[in-house]
């Protein structure tokens, strides 16, 4: 147990200094910006306790907000995320797939539904962060379209990272 808490510490530090050095730099034209930091929220154990779960996104959250200047979009945002992450993850598969230890990646639940459970969250993420930030509808289908192109480009980092970093071969 003590084990996992330092991975996932680790982890956190990681995908903030990653965010806030390196990915906070890159933005194509104003439509694509990567938000890597939600992968860790997205990796977070099945057996986490709610409170600890919405906690854990309000920090990274917090962190990403200090960093940036930015007076909480990416706390509500991560908030959020954390909030339909269990709907999400009830809606996709059911109880009888899970068994203790298994982690949401691809090397334990398949590229499928890992595919189906980050598209969903990284797009709920990034819906509320985008129309936090603009605060108005006037310009909705340019916000959208933002909205879309960084939840591709955020998705193919996470699923590249998955296939580097753990053995999808597994499954």
């Amino acid at each position: 147990m003590t084990g996992k808490v330092i991975i996932n510490i680790f982890r956190f530090c990681i995908l903030v200094f990653l965010q806030v050095l390196i990915l906070d730099n890159i933005n194509f034209r104003g439509f694509v910006n990567p938000y890597l930091y939600v992968y860790f929220i997205l990796l977070l154990p099945f057996e986490v306790p709610g409170w600890l779960l919405l906690f854990s996104s309000f920090a990274i959250g917090f962190c990403i907000d200090i960093f940036n200047g930015t007076l909480g979009i990416h706390t509500a945002s991560s908030v959020l995320l954390a909030f339909f992450r269990p709907i999400v993850i009830n809606s996709i598969t059911s109880r009888k797939e899970f068994e203790p230890g298994m982690k949401p990646s691809i090397s334990d639940l398949g590229f499928q539904w890992f595919f189906s459970y980050s598209i969903i969250l990284i797009f709920v993420h990034h819906l509320a962060l985008f129309y936090i930030e603009v605060f108005r509808f006037s310009d909705f289908f340019v916000t959208l379209s933002r909205v879309i192109f960084s939840t591709i480009f955020t998705l193919l980092l996470i699923i590249l990272s998955q296939y580097l970093f753990f053995n999808p071969s597994k499954k």
